[in-house]
């Protein structure tokens, strides 16, 4: 935790609130595991603004969530976390707590549903009007204010309306109800999810499905109407054209488990297959007597000093 000079406070400044206000695009990536190492490459590469920690699949202790904290001040970032339906207040304040300045709740379905969402990000107040003082949380000594030094003041109930509120539109009755549940002040960015909708309307895994495809063209040209910012996740930057041209700016790239398996999968299957050809007898053409022959790099060689590790 360190000063900020422009509040003149200890509370962080968050990055992915400033980009949004300024409307900058933004690139995120998703990890499910809570070792905060990654936070620092995934920082050291300077080319996303966040990360998301997904939650809502991955196992991790509170402890942990004040490491992952740690790890994005160190990096500068802004931290998202998304999180299943019966943990909205709990994990919410937890994660805010420990140093997380966005958070990606799953499973809305009504108008109620966003509500419960919004409040579970902001304080409970008459300091700031409507939406912004309308919350369940109060005050904490925890990560996020020194956990004795900003509690309860001003500075920490402006950190609190900052957070970026992300909400996932994946059921059928949000997309039906979608308009309303868009105007529920609060919401930040909106993020289609094409696997629980599909299940939803009883088209498990038929992402191409024109019924799904338009759901998520309503949830993107919805949101892009009512002044809000539409999240794309990709797994892959090649598959970002369509909706740059609908105008996405917000992507959120690769998922770490998923990085590994298809590295795995891939490099996996060269090696077993390099081990299973037959094998070639080496001939060497060396007149008698020359020295050895030094061994050129090609292709893919590592770079000196490196090592096979790197």
């Amino acid at each position: 935790m360190h000063a900020d000079s422009d509040r003149g406070t200890i509370m962080r400044r968050n990055p992915l609130r400033e980009r949004l206000e300024a409307g900058q695009p933004t690139v995120g990536t998703h990890i499910l595991s809570a070792w905060p190492t990654l936070v620092e490459l995934i920082g050291h590469s300077g080319r996303y603004d966040y990360v998301e920690f997904t939650a809502e699949y991955a196992p991790f202790t509170l402890h942990d969530l004040d490491n992952l904290g740690r790890a994005f001040e160190l990096m500068n970032m802004s931290g998202m976390i998304k999180i299943e339906q019966t943990q909205y207040t709990h994990q919410a304040m937890r994660a805010i707590g420990a140093g997380f300045q966005s958070v990606l709740f799953a499973d809305i379905r009504t108008v109620e549903d966003a509500k419960t969402a919004v409040d579970a990000v902001r304080a409970e107040t008459t300091m700031a009007r409507g939406v912004r003082g309308r919350g369940r949380l109060g005050v904490g000594m925890r990560r996020d204010v020194g956990t004795v030094r900003e509690g309860g003041t001003p500075a920490y109930v402006d950190a609190l309306n900052d957070v970026v509120i992300a909400i996932m539109v994946e059921k059928q009755s949000c997309v039906e109800d979608l308009d309303a549940i868009l105007s529920v002040p609060g919401i930040d960015m909106v993020q289609f999810g094409a696997s629980d909708y599909s299940m939803s309307i009883g088209r498990t895994a038929q992402y191409a499905h024109p019924d799904v495809v338009a759901a998520e063209t309503k949830t993107i040209e919805t949101a892009l109407r009512k002044g809000l910012h539409p999240r794309v996740e990709l797994r892959d930057p090649a598959q970002a054209g369509r909706y740059l041209e609908m105008g996405v700016k917000h992507f959120c790239i690769g998922w770490d488990v998923r990085i590994l398996a298809d590295w795995w999968d891939s490099k996996g299957a060269e090696m077993r297959n390099l081990l299973d050809a037959p094998a070639k007898p080496v001939k060497r053409k060396d007149a008698p007597g020359a020295a050895p022959r030094k061994p050129t790099r090609k292709g893919n060689a590592r770079a000196p000093g490196r090592g096979n590790y790197a």
